[in-house]
């Protein structure tokens, strides 16, 4: 019914958002990662939406991307997963996070999210596993690591590289550098020693 809504964004809430278009201001809900990566108030935004009819509510679902509006769409398919139980998830973690954990059967990452038990989490990976599309989840990945990597300094790329190296995976090697409180003059040894203590807490 409602495809996407672009108008002035007028409040942001940890779940929920207005987006005034022609002097209508729409409660619109949203996941906190979309949220996060929204520009300030005031300014103009385009959101994808899903509208969700009750016999007691209507509620409209926002999404910065057509792809993370495809996926809320499979999640509510599941059985047991409602609108905002999907809502949580998507909160709970990113479009590609829960892709390869669905490819790669991760129950255990997925029940984490508050209100998604184990039996849930394992009817989700049922369900929509053959429904991903493996190539263009590994793209998109590739080109979101290409992205974020070019935005760190050499310093901290190598900082990134090195715990890699050690074993640490790619997310928490480049979340335990980024969450570093030194700046882009720090060596790679500090940046390494800073990083390993953030590592230990993720």
């Amino acid at each position: 019914m409602i495809a996407f809504l672009r108008g002035e964004l007028s409040a942001i809430y940890d779940e929920k958002v207005i987006i005034e278009v022609s002097g209508i201001g729409y409660n619109v809900m949203m996941p906190s990662s979309c949220i996060a990566s929204l520009p300030g108030i005031g300014n103009e935004v385009k959101v994808y939406t899903f509208l969700s009819v009750r016999e007691d509510a209507m509620q409209l679902y926002g999404f910065n991307t057509s792809d993370e509006l495809e996926l809320y769409r499979m999640l509510i398919t599941v059985n047991g997963i409602g609108p905002k139980a999907a809502l949580s998830i998507l909160s709970s973690m990113t479009g590609d996070d829960l892709k390869f954990a669905i490819l790669s059967s991760d129950s255990k990452t997925i029940s984490k999210v508050p209100g998604i038990g184990p039996k849930t989490a394992q009817r989700l990976i049922i369900d929509l596993k053959d429904k991903i599309d493996l190539i263009n989840t590994f793209e998109h990945k590739l080109a979101e690591n290409t992205k974020t990597s070019a935005k760190l300094s050499s310093a901290k790329n190598e900082a990134v590289e090195a715990l890699v190296a050690l074993g640490y995976s790619n997310k928490d090697a480049y979340a335990a550098v980024t969450t570093s409180e030194l700046d882009d003059s720090a060596s790679v040894e500090e940046i390494l020693k800073s990083a390993l203590r953030n590592i230990s807490r993720l």
